[in-house]
Formats: C-alpha cells, structure tokens, sequence
C-alpha cells in the first residue's frame, strides 16, 4: 500500500516509517525538518531504497496538496505539528497555522488523491482539559475542552475531520495520545521527561523535578503508539481512540525507576511548579482494546531502559 507519514522524520513518525517498510508498504515522508531529523531515518534510507521517498515540505505550503495529488496516497498518517504547549501560549497564531492550516492542506490533498484514510495524532494530555481526580483515567466521552491553543488546534482538527468524513466519505481514526516515550525523542524539544533525564543523568548533571514531582502522567512507550498506529489504519474508523496505559505514573517513579537502571548518583534539583501545569492525568483505553485489538505492553522499567540505552549510544 502507498502511505504518506507527515512528520515522518520525528520522533514517533519515524519509528512508524520503519514499521511501515518492514510490512512491506510504500512511503512517502513529508517534513520541514524543524523538530525532525534526517538521522531519525538514517536506517529507514538505508535498507528501504525506491519504497521510501522523503519530501522536504512544509505542512503549511500549498505545494503539499499538489504533491499528494500527484502521488496519491492510499493511506495519510498525519503527524506534523507544532507540539509545544508553551509555544502555543505565546504564539497561538503559529500554533494555529501549522496545526490548523497545516492539517486543512493534508485533507485537501487526501481529498483530491483519493485517500482512503487518514489516521490523526491527537492529544489526549490537552484534549479533556484537566479532568477531576474522578474522572481518571478519563474516558473519549468526557468532555472534550483544551485549555491551551495547542489543544484547542487538535481538537478543530478532529472537527474537520468528522466533516471531510461527512462531506467526502474520507475516513480517519484520531488516536488521542498521552506521554509518549522512547528512543529518538529529543531532550532539547518539546519532548518529556524520560528523554529529559535519560541525557542528564548519563551526562552526571543535576536533573530538575518541578514541584514536588508528585505529578502524575500517562506514560506510554513508542513501539506501543507505533502498533496503534499501525492497527487504525483498517479499525476504528471515525472513532477518537485514547492511547495510553491507563495507568498514572509520578514523575519521582520515572526518576527513581530509571536512577537505579544508570547505576550513578543523581543529583536532584527542586524547582517551582510550572503554570498551568496538569497535576494528574491519565488515559482510558478500553476503547482501543476493543475498537483497534490494541493493547500496550511495554512496562515502564523496560521502557526507561530501552530509552537510557538508545541515549548512551547516542553520546558515544
């Protein structure tokens, strides 16, 4: 099958590339390698030959419509965005631009190749905005109210996806994420806590804990999202499906969890709560289970550890 994986050089498109190939699928990427990188495929290019292509494209150009019509994908992975809630705060036009404009050209382009499907990657840590502790883990029928530009911009992008289906008989799957984790997320970027203190702890510097690091999260790993990926692209079509664990996690367990997988002494620094920050959060996936035949099974002391290896390896 033709795919096209927008964001396709990132940090989960990539794995999903290397999926991707591996069953046997031709891919067209798509990415303006603001946040993505060209190492992150550096096997992909190297094995997949005339199966993988790589357009360097942004998502917001008019041209990603004519490319898709040209080359008529079967199958649209859409995972390019600006990802950072904090960006979107203090830019929500660009926040809006890239994930909101952005995304309206792929559904053109999907529309005008004839795709089949598009597979969306939603949020499901700003999607329900900050669910009470009843709540947890919080359910796709829960009211959807993003608190941020950053979730208000997905959230519109399920919308316009409900009316292409409506409209153009063009089906998708959004899969709301949670914490995704795993080797090639960036520490520097919009990337979370694992990848964060993976580099400082084998680097031997201090690593800061926000508030008391109580905090909790729905920490998935990046094979698993992969799987899920991989099974709404013939399941779950326009359903939203949370991608998670159900499980909430604190940050001190990640950092304990993965202190004792370094074998070094950590240096732990406290810092004041970040605004706005989410206390607690996590996903419920029965959903998935039952829509997608998905499940995660990676543990988190597996996933630390796959995440501190790919990051030792990493700095030589």
């Amino acid at each position: 099958m033709r795919t096209l994986v927008t964001g396709g050089a990132g940090f989960i498109g990539s794995n999903l590339v290397d999926r991707l190939l591996v069953e046997g699928h031709e891919v067209d990427v798509v990415d303006d390698f603001s946040t993505g990188s060209l190492s992150n495929l550096a096997e992909a290019r190297g094995s997949a030959g005339r199966t993988l292509t790589i357009h360097h494209l942004d998502i917001t150009a008019p041209g990603v419509v004519e490319l898709m019509a040209r080359r008529r994908p079967e199958l649209v992975f859409h995972l390019a965005a600006q990802a950072d809630v904090r960006v979107s705060v203090a830019r929500p036009a660009f926040d809006a631009t890239v994930n909101i404009v952005g995304s309206l050209n792929i559904l053109e382009g999907a529309r005008q190749a004839e795709t089949e499907r598009v597979v969306f990657a939603a949020s499901g840590g700003t999607l329900y905005g900050e669910p009470t502790p009843e709540d947890l883990p919080v359910r796709e029928a829960h009211a959807h109210q993003p608190l941020s530009p950053y979730g208000v911009s997905k959230k519109a992008v399920i919308d316009y996806l409900v009316a292409y289906r409506e409209l153009h008989a063009l089906e998708f799957c959004a899969l709301a994420l949670s914490n995704v984790y795993g080797p090639r997320q960036n520490p520097h970027g919009e990337a979370g806590v694992v990848a964060i203190f993976a580099e400082r702890i084998l680097q031997g510097e201090p690593v800061t804990v926000f508030g008391d690091g109580e905090q909790t999260r729905d920490f998935v790993f990046v094979d698993d999202v992969v799987d899920a990926f991989v099974r709404a692209a013939t399941r779950g079509g326009g359903l939203v499906c949370n991608i998670g664990t159900g499980r909430e996690t604190s940050v001190n367990e990640v950092l304990d969890t993965m202190t004792r997988q370094s074998g070094v002494e950590v240096t732990r620094v406290t810092a004041p709560p970040r605004p706005g920050e989410v206390q607690r959060s996590s996903l419920d996936i029965e959903r998935a289970a039952i829509q997608l035949g998905w499940r995660p099974w990676t543990d988190l002391a597996d996933g630390t550890r796959a995440v501190l290896e790919f990051v030792g390896a990493h700095l030589g």
